[in-house]
């Protein structure tokens, strides 16, 4: 606990206190990206699910949070069932679903992501 406080009152990060990091590069999320975005155009947004789970898997094994790297195991297929059951709830609710899509794409990310270690 004094080294947390420690390196909250100096306004200062150790890496060596908090080995936690992200050591993705830029080029690569690009590239990702690009290639979801290719995949989803050309299949009418059916393959939309397995774009973004092809970036959580990305994000989940260039990131280690204290010393351990993480790990993503959803697929396309389950956040695809997800995806229908969301689509119709913004239909039937004329839109006012949409607000929540995003947090429960989140809650779905993280329920499928642990520690690799």
């Amino acid at each position: 606990m004094s080294t947390e406080m420690n390196s909250q009152s100096n306004g200062q990060y150790n890496e060596q206190e908090n080995n936690s990091y992200f050591d993705g590069m830029l080029i690569q999320l690009i590239g990702w990206k690009i290639l979801g975005f290719i995949v989803t155009f050309f299949s009418f947004g059916i393959l939309f699910p397995w774009a973004f789970c092809m970036i959580f898997r990305w994000e989940a094994k260039h990131t280690v949070i204290n010393g351990h790297r993480l790990t993503f195991d959803g697929t396309a297929v389950q956040l695809f069932g997800n995806w229908i059951k969301w689509l119709l709830l913004i239909i039937v609710t004329l839109g006012i679903y949409g607000f929540w899509v995003g947090l429960r794409l989140k809650q779905w990310q993280v329920k499928h992501t642990s520690f690799a270690d």
